[in-house]
């Protein structure tokens, strides 16, 4: 690695220590970058530990990051955002392809051409006084054929700091690599954390990404939302896999037998609480392993004809409020070490906070900001969309197979979103295309990581909205087309946990109650319980979904899986304007999935 002390050497030139690389694409790459933005210091990062000593030690002192409690949480540190700069900026999220129809109707679009021209003139001397950091990193197991290899360049020490936990960075991403010129091209500047000069642009054709003007982990830990989700999905479309927003988790049976589930859930829906959920005592001997708890790459294995999937991440990005022992012990295990937290409030020793924590609310706080809170005040405490980065390896419940090369094999997909109304609590699929349906009208709740308001149900199909990098009609076709590849495709479900009774309360507990609903979908998945037929899918039976020791009324979890004709067919109808504003890229397979399902709901209600 390049310390301080000699990457001065380094200032005007690209070379890196000739133990890391001497790949001249990547040597030339990295040269045209540092001649654009000017940096007056130019440091490649090999992953070691001392290089993370230097960083965490030079962070320290220009108060990027404040140290926190070292006796209540050893290695862990607190970083504050600029209060502008909190959140993904879907509205300055652009994917950038020659033409429009490409990026499709949910998408910002610009063309490349002016894309590079804009952001160039932005990127140009953007790191004057600054060093610039070369972070090579992997997405997925190091020298798995599922990976892919990424280089960030960025003038943020948080970044370096926060990619050398969330990816596999360092030497084995540049050995991984060779003389090979397939990597991601990532640009990163946070200029002056303006947002009238702030971009996420994503060039698919160039497998290139560039964010300008932020500092917020969701557009400048290029690895996660650009590469694993709007860049892979566009290559998992070109070479017939998928990049999904997806967890992966293992379910053991007491017997020892194992199942492998992924599920999509938008943010706020409690996708790594489930990810990482403890079964409730009635399910003694039960095990839930996390393999991932936000993104699956899945590809197909010509051997079994099964579809495989691995976490590329290394870490976990997650929502700091509302996590707690009670909905999440294995994530405050997580994060009790080597963590880093961004816009969490402090405590007056030096610990975390944020709303929903365990414990009585503390009567003094320092706020995300920097300023003095007193409990009653008004405001929160901790950023609603506040986080956590904390290591997959600090995961209790780690599935040993969350490095395997190979991936796991996926028997069951769900999909979820957070609805009051209409969706019940589990419903499985008739078959793949009626599958992808459900995926494809996914409704839920908006949420405070994304900017705009909150609490409104807006579509998001296969809680994919804000990440898919081409045009969504085309995405569609794309998992309508996998049925070709996959001769044992999953079974498919979809839940919500959130339904709520007149009373405004929600119908379900949910945390780890949901491994009574999981439960049903693994034996459905192998084919051992029946299930009830309704209109839109299979429901579990009275007495197939095990509700011993649930201290629930009967009548309300009849509630939370109640199917209610009326409001479906207003849901029915809404699909239908979903599906006219993806316009003529719309699969006609979908469309008459659709009208399948009004005409059974006009029947019954003409019987």
């Amino acid at each position: 690695m390049t310390t301080a002390a000699t990457s001065s050497a380094h200032a005007s030139s690209s070379t890196p220590p000739a133990a890391l690389t001497k790949n001249p694409t990547l040597l030339k790459w990295v040269a045209d970058m540092a001649a654009l933005t000017k940096p007056d210091k130019l440091v490649w990062c090999d992953g070691s530990e001392d290089e993370k000593k230097r960083l965490t030690e030079e962070s320290l002192a220009a108060g990027i990051l404040l140290s926190l409690n070292q006796t209540k949480l050893p290695g862990c540190h607190l970083a504050r955002s600029n209060p502008n700069d909190v959140a993904r900026v879907e509205q300055l999220t652009f994917i950038c392809t020659p033409t429009k129809d490409e990026a499709g109707p949910t998408n910002n679009w610009m063309a490349p051409k002016e894309a590079y021209d804009k952001l160039g003139k932005l990127f140009d001397g953007s790191m004057k006084g600054r060093t610039m950091y070369v972070v090579p990193y992997v997405m997925g197991p190091v020298g798995s054929k599922m990976s892919k290899i990424g280089i960030e360049i960025t003038d943020s020490p948080y970044v370096v700091l926060n990619m050398r936990i969330m990816t596999r960075m360092g030497k084995a991403a540049l050995t991984m690599l060779g003389d090979g010129d397939d990597f991601n091209r990532g640009l990163h500047s946070t200029l002056d954390v303006s947002p009238e000069r702030r971009f996420i642009c994503h060039f698919p054709q160039d497998n290139t990404i560039w964010s300008v003007g932020s500092g917020y982990g969701g557009n400048v830990l290029l690895g996660k939302k650009c590469l694993a989700l709007r860049i892979g999905s566009y290559l998992g479309k070109k070479e017939g896999w998928l990049a999904e927003h997806m967890l992966i988790l293992g379910v053991e049976s007491p017997e020892g037998e194992m199942t492998y589930v992924a599920a999509a859930f938008p943010s706020a829906c409690g996708k790594t609480n489930f990810a990482m959920m403890i079964p409730p005592e009635r399910f003694k001997g039960w095990k839930i392993w996390t393999v991932g708890d936000d993104i699956a790459w899945m590809r197909v294995n010509p051997e079994d004809g099964r579809l495989y999937a691995i976490n590329p991440e290394f870490g976990y990005f997650g929502v700091a409020p509302g996590t707690s022992e009670a909905s999440n012990p294995n994530a405050i295990k997580t994060v009790s070490h080597d963590t880093i937290f961004t816009n969490v409030a402090l405590t007056k020793d030096g610990d975390v906070w944020w709303e929903g924590k365990d414990g009585p609310v503390p009567e003094e706080l320092t706020d995300w900001k920097g300023n003095p809170w007193k409990k009653g005040a008004p405001e929160k405490a901790a950023h609603p969309n506040s986080r956590f980065t904390a290591p997959a390896t600090n995961n209790p419940a780690l599935s040993r197979f969350y490095d395997d090369p190979a991936g796991v094999p996926i028997s069951a997909i769900i999909f979820g979103g957070r609805r009051a109304t209409t969706i019940p609590l589990v419903m499985q699929a008739f078959h793949w295309t009626h599958g992808v349906y459900f995926g494809a009208t996914m409704g839920s709740e908006t949420t405070a990581a994304a900017t705009g308001k909150v609490g409104v149900v807006r579509r998001d199909p296969m809680a994919m909205l804000p990440f898919c990098g081409y045009n969504m009609g085309e995405y569609f076709a794309h998992w309508l087309n996998m049925q070709g590849r996959i001769l044992n495709p999953p079974k498919v479900f979809m839940v919500n946990w959130f339904r709520k009774g007149q009373d405004g309360k929600f119908l379900w507990p949910g945390f780890g109650e949901n491994m009574r609903v999981l439960k049903w979908v693994v034996d459905r998945a192998r084919l051992r319980v029946g299930g009830h037929e309704t209109l839109f899918g299979w429901v579990p039976k009275v007495g197939d979904l095990d509700l011993s020791g649930l201290h629930v009324p009967s009548a309300q979890v009849d509630e939370a899986t109640h199917i209610d004709l009326a409001e479906w067919k207003q849901e029915l109808e809404s699909h239908g304007e979903f599906f006219e504003s993806i316009g003529p890229s719309m699969p006609r397979a979908l469309k008459l999935q659709r009208e399948l399902m009004l005409a059974r709901i006009e029947a019954t209600q003409r019987a």
